[in-house]
């Protein structure tokens, strides 16, 4: 998917599920990715459970998957193992 080996989906939305090492992580992570999502003014879907974080990006002002999601996405890969 656009150079995002860690994400799968379409043209109507990408997601990545990670595992981190326990719930704490996992909350650590969702923290991180805020403070990007923040910085571009760009927020994904976060589904947390337990120690399993579910992201979906979609530019619903879009209608689907832009350039902004995808370098979202690579952000998001430089944060998570």
């Amino acid at each position: 998917m656009h150079g995002l080996p860690l994400w799968s989906g379409d043209a109507n939305g990408i997601r990545r599920t990670v595992e981190l090492p326990g719930f704490r992580d996992a909350v650590a992570a969702i923290v991180a990715i805020a403070d990007v999502a923040e910085e571009m003014d760009h927020h994904p879907d976060v589904d947390l459970r337990y120690r399993t974080l579910h992201l979906t990006l979609v530019s619903h002002s879009a209608g689907g998957v832009s350039e902004l999601d995808l370098e979202l996405a690579r952000r998001i890969d430089a944060l998570l193992p």
